[in-house]
């Protein structure tokens, strides 16, 4: 992915899970992304479902793509401003 400066993050929620660990997310502004999981969720077995809320990230240069970095939970308050 692109440096820290240029990644752009977004909120959605995962609608259909895709083979080879790939998601269908559709973002809070109703844009539809293909997004694969990042490699700490990986690392430590973080499931995602339809009906998640996920934090992704974003290259200005694809909008199309991106990688699904945190999963939020109803709970805990999001971590950055939306």
């Amino acid at each position: 992915m692109a440096s820290q400066k240029e990644v752009i993050k977004m909120v959605g929620k995962v609608v259909e899970a895709l083979p080879n660990t790939q998601f269908k997310v559709e973002l809070e502004n109703g844009h539809s992304i293909i997004a694969h999981i990042s490699g700490r969720m990986r690392k430590h077995y973080i499931r995602l479902v339809p009906g998640d809320k996920v934090e992704v990230e974003m290259t200005p240069y694809d909008l199309t793509k991106g990688r699904i970095s945190f999963r939020l939970r109803d709970d805990r308050p999001q971590r950055f401003g939306s």
